[in-house]
This record gives structure tokens, sequence and C-alpha cells, in this order.
């Protein structure tokens, strides 16, 4: 990886402290995040339409797994 600085205003130094915290990950990856979403929108836009057209393709015949998730993935 390349190594870069970038100056950041106070407000936008404590909302990325802020997203980084808050999702448990490090400000360097919420930075390379954004700059995928940014740069390339479309590939973003590609994976996030993939993911959705999952939703839903798989049974597992089970009729209790959003209430017994713990117990299913224990057995």
């Amino acid at each position: 990886m390349v190594r870069t600085q970038v100056r950041l205003t106070e407000q936008q130094a404590y909302r990325l402290r802020r997203v980084a915290a808050e999702r448990g990950v490090s400000i360097a990856q919420v930075i390379r995040e954004a700059i995928e979403r940014h740069v390339y929108p479309e590939a973003s836009l590609a994976r996030r339409q993939r993911a959705l057209a999952a939703i839903g393709g798989f049974r597992s015949g089970l009729h209790d797994v959003s209430e017994a998730h713990d117990r299913h993935l224990a057995e």
C-alpha cells in the first residue's frame, strides 16, 4: 500500500473517528472504503446489486432461523 497524508477540518476528523469507532475499524479503512465508493461508484453499485440479488436465493428448509439462529448454528 502507498502511504499518504491529508489535511482534514476538525469536524471531518471528528466524524471520521466516530464512524471508525462505531464500525470497529481503523480510520484508514473508513477512508479506503470511502475512496472506493467515490472513485469507483459503479463497482460499489455492482457489489450492492449482487448482494441484494442473493437475498432469498437460498433455502435451509428451516422456518425459525431468525428466532433460533444460535441453536441452528450450534448444530
